[in-house]
């Protein structure tokens, strides 16, 4: 158990049940406050070790709440939290002027919040960790899960069936407020408030959308301007329906086989322009023109990535469509970009606090939208990354392998420093865990050996050590090391340090390892991936199929149709290989109009039949010649299969390039085994 104290400042009590119920069930001890009064009582009676402080409280901000707070605890870490607050001048009031470590932007999910709880402490003083064997114990973990989830799930409900006394509280207060009740109007803005920033973490984004709006038409009024009556009831009436709709946990809309961009903006000229690059660079794009619209799009389709206008119905308009998106059950890491005309330092603070992760200058270039959209693309369909824990502890090696796991990442132990140049020969991982202390070479000798090897000078390598001091760091940084981790390793930080490191270097593999025009292998790093793969092969004695690929009389379709559109039909053969197989499979361009693909675990006969079906696909496609002459292509394709047809990558390549040179040979549009 975790034996930090937090200090939770929320005066929405069902916002407190929720994440106080979660950060228990994670190990933390949590004091909860609704009012300023109560977290003072709580920090004269319990010692905490950080605090979480909601923006806006009974009588005065969070900010002032902190401010006196720092005359009496400076150092005492603080995450603020709050659906305002997103302007730059804020943002330096509160992380510099008034140390906050983090603000957290309502609504937001416990999950969320827990990450950046564990972040304030890197080096927790935490009892010894529990033996590996409860950590195997896989049917305790999944009871653990299945108990908390059925907690969140009761609240969620129990805040559900209240959803609809509370939008009749307020209706009766918005009816005392329009007859001049100043305490009632401002009462009915408080409830808003609240659903604004909480009814997202429970799951009704839609709530939380139209509370926001209600809140946004009842600001002005607390200022003593005029109430505006028929924008009140408009908004309140859009809430009391969003409310009544009963919110069941959404599955997520099934992978298109291409890749898929929501372009979210009001300019028609600019969404035509949209749709038209898409269809040039083999990207579908669907469009909406508000926030309600580009929702309804991701809940029935599909998503690879969002490119919304900054200012979708007025100033920073877009941020509202970036949350609502966000608050989507399936869809809490949807990539994210933002297209604005002002190349203005504070909005696109606002727009990285919303998630956004791309700036596209207004009017965007084709090759602007191009790059956006397969950075998108590739982030949203990431291949599965391999990850190398090195530690002469198998525990450790199995408490990280549980802990990092996943249909993204695939993660192999070496328990043997000495071995550690023929395991990464074998395995080629994409990141390197290593333990600083270790029998033989330490974890500062082998990342130096690394850095001085160049086939592995740009692999990223975290050392994992119990000593954090100066002369630690030092040393880790000389030796040549991207990272360090404390011991006992936090999961969340682990993975959020992963994930940062694997990210970025898959954006660099993208610009060095990919070819532009298909998005697939260049001729090295697919054998690269290919020995990997063969090598995995017969550790696991399962086969491997590598099939070579020819776009049959292509030469016909550069002089007849123009060379433009022989770029077309190789984007799209591309498009194909790489949304039709599985992560671990390999897929390149070998060069010209060939292509290559290998398959793990399939045979002669099943990777026919996956190739076949491509094929069909392929043939079914109608292009467009440079003058609009419609046309079909076709390809042929070779097989050859390890052991039986060698148990190296050059004899498999020989053998499937014969087969492939037979398939033309009797007559192209075949697959020869």
């Amino acid at each position: 158990m975790n034996s930090r104290t937090l200090l939770f400042l929320e005066d929405d009590k069902d916002l407190q049940s929720l994440v106080g119920t979660f950060l228990r069930e994670k190990g933390y001890r949590v004091e909860p406050a609704r009012s300023a009064a109560e977290a003072q009582a709580v920090l004269a009676r319990v010692p905490v070790d950080a605090a979480i402080v909601d923006g806006l409280l009974p009588g005065m901000t969070g900010a002032d709440f902190i401010r006196e707070l720092r005359k009496t605890q400076p150092k005492l870490p603080i995450l603020f939290a709050s659906a305002f607050w997103k302007d730059l001048k804020s943002h330096e009031l509160l992380t510099r002027q008034l140390g906050v470590v983090r603000i957290i932007h309502k609504p937001y999910k416990p999950e969320e919040l827990l990450v950046w709880v564990n972040q304030l402490f890197p080096a927790p003083v935490l009892p010894p960790p529990p033996p590996p064997e409860a950590m195997e114990a896989a049917e305790e973990v999944d009871v653990e899960a299945d108990d908390l989830a059925a907690s969140l799930a009761a609240l969620n409900a129990e805040y559900g069936a209240r959803l609809k006394e509370k939008v009749a509280a307020l209706e009766a207060l918005l009816v005392r407020g329009r007859g001049g009740d100043a305490a009632a109007l401002e009462e009915a803005y408080t409830v808003v408030h609240k659903l604004h920033g909480t009814a997202g973490s429970y799951g009704f984004a839609e709530v939380s959308i139209r509370a926001g709006q209600l809140e946004a038409v009842l600001l002005p009024a607390r200022a003593g301007a005029p109430v505006d009556v028929a924008a009140l009831d408009a908004s309140f009436r859009t809430l009391a329906a969003a409310a009544s709709v009963p919110v069941k946990p959404a599955a997520a809309p099934p992978q298109s086989s291409e890749g898929v961009l929501l372009v979210v903006d009001e300019d028609a000229k600019l969404l035509a322009d949209a749709e038209r690059m898409g269809r040039q660079v083999g990207v579908g794009v669907v469009t909406a023109r508000t926030a309600d619209a580009a929702c309804e799009v991701v809940r029935r389709q599909w998503v690879d990535g969002v490119l919304v206008h900054l200012d979708l119905g007025g100033p920073l308009g877009g941020l509202a469509v970036a949350h609502a998106l966000r608050a989507e059950e399936s869809l809490p890491v949807l990539p994210l970009a933002v297209t604005g005309a002002r190349d203005v330092l504070e909005e696109r603070v606002a727009a990285a606090h919303a998630g956004a992760s791309l700036f596209l200058p207004r009017p965007f270039t084709a090759r602007d939208f191009s790059a956006a959209a397969e950075r998108m693309v590739a982030a949203r369909r990431p291949e599965r990354a391999r990850v190398m824990v090195v530690d002469d502890d198998p525990d450790a090696i199995a408490a990280l392998t549980q802990a990092l796991a996943s249909d993204q990442i695939e993660v192999v132990g070496l328990n043997d420093a000495h071995g550690l140049m023929e395991a990464l020969a074998q395995h080629r991982p994409d990141l390197l865990l290593l333990d600083v202390q270790m029998p033989g070479p330490s974890g500062f000798d082998l990342c130096r050996i690394l850095r001085s090897t160049p086939e592995w000078q740009e692999l990223p390598v975290l050392l994992i050590t119990a000593h954090l001091g100066l002369e630690f760091r030092l040393a880790a940084f000389q030796a040549g090391a991207d990272d360090y981790l404390s011991k006992p390793v936090l999961r969340e930080e682990l993975r959020a340090r992963v994930q940062a490191r694997l990210e970025r270097t898959r954006l660099s593999r993208e610009r060095a390892e990919r070819d532009g025009l298909t998005g697939l292998l260049l001729r090295r790093p697919f054998l690269d991936g290919l020995r990997a793969r063969l090598a995995e092969s017969r550790r696991q004695g399962r086969p491997l199929a590598l099939c070579f690929l020819d776009v049959d009389h292509f030469k016909q379709v550069n002089d007849r149709y123009g060379h433009l559109a022989g770029d077309r039909v190789l984007m799209w053969l591309g498009r194909l290989l790489g949304a039709r197989f599985r992560r671990e499979d390999v897929r390149g361009r070998w060069g010209g109009e060939e292509f290559v693909v290998g398959l793990l675990g399939e045979s002669a006969g099943s990777a026919s039949e996956i190739l076949a079906r491509t094929a069909a696909e392929l043939s079914d496609m109608t292009f467009d010649g440079d003058t609009g002459e419609p046309f079909h292509v076709t390809f042929s394709a070779g097989i050859a299969v390890s052991p039986g047809d060698g148990d190296t990558v050059e004899s498999l390549l020989r053998t499937a390039d014969a087969r492939l040179l037979r398939a033309k040979e009797n007559g192209r549009n075949r697959i020869e085994a």
